[in-house]
């Protein structure tokens, strides 16, 4: 009886105690991600919760609402953040182009070498234009508030051959999403672009509706593509997959500025997070592909140049014909050279 008593306090006070901390907070942040909890956001967003609440001492509750409870797709994900019934939302930039047009300069081929020149690019200047961009395009509704990782780099995989050069990808049917700048990149390295849905794209590469596809190591074995006989990936390193968080910026500007600094410092962390998630998920994933009969295939320099040269038009085509897009653009190239410019710097000091 006492020991049933004792059981029954403690549940009470545990109540009363979730009770008084849910009243503690001042301010509630609703967060959302259209994945799952093996996912690289899903990562980012415990690490966030578990910062902001601490550092705000309880005052910042963050809810997490992982898959589509709150919403399900780009644009009504961001609608929901321009109208403030989400607080924030993370999208790949397919899924914000058709809001903002010019985020798909993260999908430009070959513009960032590798994972030190990225976040390096990415937690400078380069994303506080962007952000200054998507505040005047939303009339100051939806604020980028970083930019991390979601699955490592896009790589060209197929069910057909191994693509060595562009020539290989002559004819190959590659799923693309419906956003024009994936599809021109496929178009000028000779393969043609086929919009299917992320969910139909198994059922796809099975029935050869589709023979490949432009992902991170991590989606392929993750959806289990192998399967639908996707055997054949080329590691050209293409684009790096950047995942914009975006978030409320009447909910940002409500808060005082000591706040905004703990969320701002949260969504630090939160990038770290990312960053680092998918090299350590990529590892057995790449080992897994390798191991189910995969071929793995590494460009030499040259052939990754050769790539380049083949989707340079694309630069031309996007600065053309993209909103905001030579200005993005001109932002990128310029946070790259100076990024490459350092970090080339501190090796040769590292080496001597």
């Amino acid at each position: 009886m006492i020991k049933n008593l004792t059981k029954t306090l403690l549940a009470a006070s545990l109540i009363a105690a979730s009770s008084i901390a849910a009243q503690a907070a001042d301010y509630t942040i609703r967060a959302t991600a259209n994945s799952n909890e093996n996912d690289e956001d899903y990562d980012g967003l415990v690490v966030f919760k578990n910062y902001v609440e601490a550092a705000s001492n309880g005052a910042i509750e963050v809810e997490l609402f992982i898959g589509t409870q709150l919403c399900s797709k780009g644009a009504e994900c961001l609608q929901g953040v321009a109208d403030g019934s989400i607080d924030v939302y993370i999208s790949t930039s397919g899924g914000a182009a058709g809001l903002f047009p010019y985020v798909q300069v993260l999908d430009l081929p070959y513009l960032m070498a590798d994972d030190r020149v990225a976040e390096a690019v990415l937690q400078g200047d380069f994303t506080r234009t962007m952000r200054a961009m998507a505040l005047e395009s939303s009339g100051d509704k939806i604020r980028l508030m970083t930019v991390g990782n979601t699955g490592g780099w896009r790589n060209f995989a197929n069910t057909q051959r191994r693509v060595a050069n562009p020539s290989d990808m002559e004819g190959l049917k590659i799923r693309t999403v419906v956003a024009d700048l994936p599809q021109e990149l496929v178009r000028a390295l000779g393969a043609s672009p086929t919009p299917i849905p992320w969910p139909e794209l198994f059922t796809s590469l099975q029935t050869g509706v589709v023979e490949g596809s432009k992902n991170g190591i991590t989606d392929i074995m993750g959806m289990k593509f192998p399967d639908a006989g996707l055997q054949y990936v080329t590691l050209d390193g293409h684009a790096y997959m950047g995942a914009l968080w975006w978030m409320s910026n009447d909910k940002f500007m409500a808060m005082p500025e000591d706040m905004r600094q703990v969320v701002v410092d949260g969504f630090y962390q939160l990038q770290q997070a990312t960053f680092a998630s998918p090299k350590r998920k990529s590892i057995a994933a790449y080992e897994e592909f390798v191991a189910g009969g995969g071929d793995l295939y590494v460009p030499t320099p040259a052939e990754k140049a050769a790539f380049k040269e083949a989707a340079s038009p694309v630069y031309d085509w996007f600065k053309g014909n993209v909103d905001g897009g030579e200005k993005i653009f001109e932002a990128l190239t310029a946070a790259v050279a100076e990024a490459e410019a350092d970090i080339n710097a501190g090796r040769m000091a590292d080496i001597k």
